[in-house]
């Protein structure tokens, strides 16, 4: 054991922070401790020789000026105390909390509006007796003897370090037994990370579409802003009841937010956080009020359904996107123009995964609205992919808008495949079970991703979900988008419905074929979360590739992964990963932790939770920004310190941040059988058909190997008989004339 470090605060990055600044704050204050001294020397000399000749000071300030009493008033009122005040407690990163923003100190308030706004008046600058100065050098230099020996240059500092610990034991590892731990104190950790991130924002980027914490400033999409971050962020708010900050933002909303503008947009990117992020807003202020209160609406009154109005007016322009001839979307329309236009790249083809996962918000708008166009529009690209007949429900990443037919052969449930595959069962879930022909779908895709996608690690046997760049006959390539974590929830979601694991085993309807793939969630699940620790920071790359055997293992083949990753004298596990250096950034990306909320609502397990926090320490400890910048995404996890990008994801607040504190919630918060969450974890409710909606299409015949089958040959049709009467005539034989 290491005596000097009994904690491994050497390794930790704060401490290094710490010992940069702490070091060179010592270097100075021995510089002017010396200075001070002979200073001092040469004060006292002149004091004695002066002790006849007192004479009053100048510049003392007037304690009657109107103007200081003025500002004692400002000052007083602002509510900012002394730093010291605020976050003391005797630890010795406890400046570094300050520097972090100080925000899980539980009595903090609010951040002061602006960072150079002081926190207690300077010091008097009045002359002192010597006796007091001499004083004063002396606890100077007791403060470097101090600073030198935590530093380690007189002997051991266990004593620093255990109070060390005890300030910083949440981002040092688990406080507590899991049994014994609050798991809504852990909840209200992230509530404060979301309000120095929102704070961040709000303070430097207000109004923008894109925030960049280092730099502190921020930039536009359009020309008067699309409401990027704010409408993304608007019901984790809700969430978190922090009303306060939800006011500001619907005020801005109400009076800023305009999408009549000359401008292109993605169509995916738009409706998912845009349109998403309004009708979430929608359902939970009008279902849950106690979540947001719009005590500023006056009822029957133009504007009180304002996230409505703004979501149907987006919804209008989008629709141009939908005026291609086959009805799959163009990846981007001008929402002025209401027009839309083809991708500038991959041949203009659009994004399966974009063109396929828009179906959730449409069914629900036309659900609110009784518009039933946006309903047909929605379904009828399902219906094309689905004519497509492609082989065990696995479809390429590109599709054509103008015929409907697939680009290429590349198979992937990563990025431009992901999400299609994921709004097939919460379709079917979205309309309460009652279209089956979206269960139908999501079935064959998940045999065909266990069929053909599924493989193993070599030598560690980590169950990896990789992709087919050239088609179904070619090899498999074990690689793993971060993206792709979302399935491990979605195939629990799909399993079990929404309710627990204990509850859906009772049901008639359970089956081995339902154990198989609770079984595969927890693998994938495992292989996700091994991304993270594989990883200097703790936070997974983007991409992750993996040795495998040759040839690659099918998903019968016998295997069983290690289960204690957190074993320092075993890391031979992570032999198996392959990191490549364009792919070690990490983007504050949200499918780990929103499969680990799936998995921890599904299953009870509490080690989710257990993953989920050790996660969210990491996002702490590397990525945030100093001077109450919030948290930025980095370029590269994989060293410590890591490095920066300067950029603050909208999906930050609106997804990460809402998955780890619903992971931390109790579960009657938002049940899962009782709504659906979007790509960009935005909640809808289910529902039921009713007499005005059904399902408008159906899938062409298959035969017993899933192929389309060929349309019958068509029956020759016969002309209508027609009796022809021959008529016969007899004619008589004349008589040869005579002399013939």
């Amino acid at each position: 054991m290491n005596n000097r470090d009994p904690f491994n605060l050497h390794r930790s990055p704060a401490y290094h922070i710490l010992r940069g600044t702490a070091t060179r704050t010592a270097a100075n204050v021995k510089q002017r401790v010396v200075e001070a001294g002979t200073q001092a020397f040469e004060t006292g000399k002149q004091a004695v020789e002066d002790m006849s000749s007192f004479s009053i000071p100048k510049n003392v300030p007037s304690f009657t000026d109107p103007q200081r009493e003025l500002e004692n008033r400002a000052w007083g009122a602002s509510g900012v105390t002394a730093r010291t005040n605020a976050h003391s407690n005797g630890g010795v990163l406890s400046d570094m909390q300050d520097r972090v923003g100080g925000f899980f100190d539980k009595t903090r308030g609010d951040l002061p509006m602006y960072k150079d706004k002081p926190y207690s008046y300077a010091a008097s600058r009045r002359q002192r007796p010597v006796w007091r100065r001499k004083r004063t050098f002396g606890i100077a230099g007791l403060f470097v003897f101090v600073l030198f020996y935590f530093l380690g240059y007189f002997g051991t500092h266990a004593e620093a370090s255990k109070k060390a610990k005890n300030t910083w034991s949440w981002l040092q590892g688990p406080e507590k037994n899991a049994k014994q731990v609050d798991w809504l104190d852990r909840r209200e950790r992230v509530k404060e990370a979301f309000i120095l991130s929102w704070d961040s924002y709000e303070r430097y980027a207000w109004g923008f579409d894109e925030f960049h914490p280092v730099s502190k400033k921020g930039n536009q999409m359009a020309p008067k802003g699309m409401g990027w971050i704010i409408v993304d962020a608007l019901d984790t708010m809700m969430l978190m009841n922090l009303t306060s900050r939800l006011t500001h933002a619907r005020e801005w909303i109400s009076t800023k937010l305009d999408y009549d503008q000359n401008q292109e947009v993605n169509t995916f990117e738009t409706t998912i956080r845009m349109l998403g992020g309004l009708l979430s807003a929608h359902y939970l202020s009008t279902e849950f009020p106690e979540m947001a209160p719009l005590a500023d609406d006056d009822e029957g009154t133009p504007g009180e359904d304002l996230y409505l109005e703004k979501a149907k007016d987006l919804a209008d322009r989008l629709m141009g996107a939908f005026d291609s001839p086959s009805g799959v979307p163009y990846a981007s329309v001008n929402l002025q123009k209401v027009q839309g236009i083809p991708s500038h790249d991959d041949g203009g083809a659009s994004s399966t995964a974009e063109a396929a996962s828009l179906q959730l918000e449409l069914k629900y708008l036309t659900k609110l609205t009784g518009e039933v166009f946006y309903w047909e529009k929605a379904e009828k690209v399902i219906q094309v992919i689905d004519d497509n007949g492609m082989e065990d429900g696995l479809v390429p990443i590109y599709i054509y808008a103008h015929d409907g037919r697939f680009r290429g052969s590349n198979i992937r449930l990563g990025s431009r495949g992901d999400s299609y595959y994921e709004y097939l069962i919460k379709q079917f879930l979205q309309t309460s079970k009652e279209e089956p022909i979206y269960e139908e779908l999501w079935d064959e895709t998940l045999a065909g991703v266990r069929k053909h996608l599924i493989t193993y690690s070599s030598p560690s046997k980590f169950t990896i979900l990789g992709e087919r760049p050239e088609g179904l006959a070619k090899p498999l390539s074990p690689k793993m988008d971060h993206l792709v974590c979302f399935m491990p929830g979605t195939i629990a979601l799909g399993a079990t419905g929404g309710i627990t694991e204990k509850e859906a085993r009772k049901l008639p309807t359970w089956s081995v074929k339902k154990d198989e793939e609770m079984r595969l969630a927890r693998e994938l699940t495992h292989t996700c979360w091994a991304m993270y620790k594989a990883m200097a920071t703790g936070l997974a790359p983007e991409i992750a590739h993996f040795h495998v055997d040759e040839p690659t293992l099918p998903e019968s083949a016998p295997h069983q992964a290690p289960e204690n990753l957190d074993d320092e004298e075993n890391t031979e596990w992570k032999n198996d990963f392959v990191i490549k250096g364009n792919d070690v950034h990490n983007l504050q990306r949200p499918e780990t932790v929103e499969t680990l909320f799936y998995m921890w609502r599904i299953t009870g397990d509490v080690m989710y939770r257990e993953w989920g926090w050790d996660m969210f320490k990491s996002f702490v400890n590397y990525t945030a920004v100093e001077e109450g910048g919030g948290f930025t995404s980095l370029s590269n996890a994989n060293i410590i310190p890591p490095v920066t990008k300067d950029n603050m994801e909208s999906f930050w607040l609106a997804e990460t941040l809402k998955y780890f504190y619903l992971l931390f919630s109790d579960d009657d918060l938002l049940p899962l059988d009782t709504i659906v969450i979007n790509t960009e974890a935005h909640f809808f409710p289910r529902f039921k058909l009713g007499p005005l909606y059904k399902t408008g299409w159906q899938r062409k015949p298959r035969g017993p190997d899933g192929k389309i089958l060929p349309d019958p040959p068509a029956k020759k049709t016969e002309s209508p008989a027609v009796k022809v009467r021959t008529v016969v005539k007899t004619v008589e034989p004349v008589e040869p004339s005579a002399g013939v």
